[in-house]
Parts: structure tokens; C-alpha cells; sequence
């Protein structure tokens, strides 16, 4: 009896499943299109809102937006990881409609409508708390809650309301405040990419069967490492360097 076998990953489907049944009706990223398809970002300050009639198509505010707000809730803290969510992430690909951007577009959003973003973060937040959205579950980055409303009329009063203000504004800076910082530090390293990887994997499987001849060979004869050419000790070093998984400590 074998295992359950997957798909073939290259099989063309005859009738593909729709992205729309793996984002259930209450989950929270359908909120969070709901939001800003609602919202009004020209009058909101944020830039190259309406389409230019020529030159290349850049992507909808609206669309890096949502993709923000959703890094907000999520913890996902630089340009390259959203870009990562939208390639990976089936709740992104559902809200971005298979979008992706790539970092440096995603950075420069946030650059250019840096004021824009304190506004709409704390109407998103103030509308969270006020329709109980969350529950209890965190709105924030920095590993503290923001609790919803738990009183019978959920009414602000004005001391609870600026303070509720005052903690979404420090969270939304310290949120773009990370983004910053490691965007900078990605940005000094290179990122996380792998470059070649194609050519990397087909290496290793080159290698892999340049090295099993040698170490077959050496199974069957049953002969003592010391006894080897100083060539097959060379290849069997790095078999086990580059091939053959460490031991748990």
C-alpha cells in the first residue's frame, strides 16, 4: 500500500479550484478589502491615485495598501517578506488578486505616502475596536494587545479615546519604524534570494551522482577509509559537507 499522493506540480487541472474557497466568509482579510475598497485616498493625501493615460501601468494604491495593512496585522516587518506573502501566502494572493509587486515598489509606496499612512492605520484601528472585530486578538506589533471593547455600549469616552489613539499612533510608527530598519539591513546584505537556484539544485544533483559510484564501491568491498585513494577521501568529505544531513544535537 503506498502513500496518498499530491498532484503532479506541472499537471494542468481540468477544472481549477477558485482562490475565492480557501478565503472562508468571516476570515479577517476580507475586512480588511472591504476597508479600503471603501476609502477615499486622494482626498486621504496619498499620491498617483488615478492612473496615468500613458507610459507603463503602476498598481492601485488601494491594492499596496491593503497589502500593508494586512503586513500590520500580521507582523511582517519588511518589503521583501510582503513581496514573499505574495507569491506564497493564499490570504495575500486572494486580497492582491494575484498581484505581486515587487520590494522596491512596495517600499516606495511607503515612502511616498509615509502621512497618508497615520490616518487610515488609526481609522482601521478605531473601527476594529468599535465593531469588536478582533476580539482579543492583537492589533499591534510589538507583541502588546490592543483589547476591543468589552462594555455594553462600547462608547469611547474622551480620556480613552485619545489614549487608545495615542498607543495606535506609537504602534503604527514602531511598525514603520521596523519596516525601515530592515529594509535597510536587507538592503546591506543583499536580501534573502538565492541567485542561480536552478543552477545550484541541478549541481547538487550532479554531484550527488558523481559521489554514490564511490561510496557504493566502498560499501561493497568493505574496506577501511585509510585504505582509499586521497581523491575518494576528497569526494566522500564533501559528500558529507554538502550532501548528507547534520546530526541533531
Amino acid at each position: 500500500m503506498s502513500h496518498i499522493a499530491g498532484h503532479d506540480r506541472s499537471q494542468t487541472l481540468l477544472l481549477p479550484e477558485s482562490v475565492d474557497d480557501y478565503v472562508g466568509p468571516e476570515n479577517p482579510v476580507r475586512f480588511i478589502d472591504a476597508f479600503v475598497d471603501g476609502l477615499d485616498l486622494a482626498a486621504a493625501g496619498f499620491v498617483r491615485v488615478t492612473a496615468k493615460e500613458t507610459g507603463r501601468p503602476g498598481y492601485a494604491p488601494k491594492d499596496l495598501l491593503k497589502l500593508y495593512v494586512y503586513g500590520y496585522l500580521n507582523r511582517v516587518r519588511s518589503s521583501r517578506r510582503l513581496e514573499a506573502e505574495t507569491h506564497r501566502n493564499i490570504e495575500v494572493i486572494w486580497l492582491l488578486r494575484h498581484l505581486k509587486p515587487d520590494f522596491k515598489t512596495i517600499a516606495d509606496f511607503r515612502r511616498d505616502n509615509r502621512k497618508a499612512f497615520r490616518p487610515i492605520f488609526r481609522q482601521f484601528v478605531l473601527l476594529c475596536r468599535q465593531l469588536d472585530l478582533f476580539g482579543r486578538e492583537l492589533l499591534a506589533v510589538d507583541g502588546t494587545r490592543i483589547k476591543a471593547v468589552n462594555n455594553k455600549d462600547r462608547n469611547f469616552t474622551r480620556a480613552s479615546l485619545t489614549r487608545f489613539i495615542a498607543q495606535a499612533d506609537a504602534r503604527l510608527a514602531d511598525y514603520l519604524g521596523r519596516l525601515d530598519q530592515s529594509d535597510a539591513e536587507e538592503g546591506r546584505v543583499g536580501g534573502t534570494r538565492t541567485a542561480n537556484l536552478a543552477e545550484k539544485i541541478a549541481a547538487l544533483c550532479e554531484r550527488r551522482e558523481r559521489h554514490a559510484a564511490p561510496l557504493a564501491e566502498l560499501e561493497r568491498t568493505g574496506e577501511a577509509l585509510v585504505h582509499k585513494s586521497v581523491k575518494l577521501l576528497k569526494y566522500l568529505r564533501i559528500y558529507e559537507t554538502c550532501i548528507l544531513p547534520k546530526p541533531l544535537k
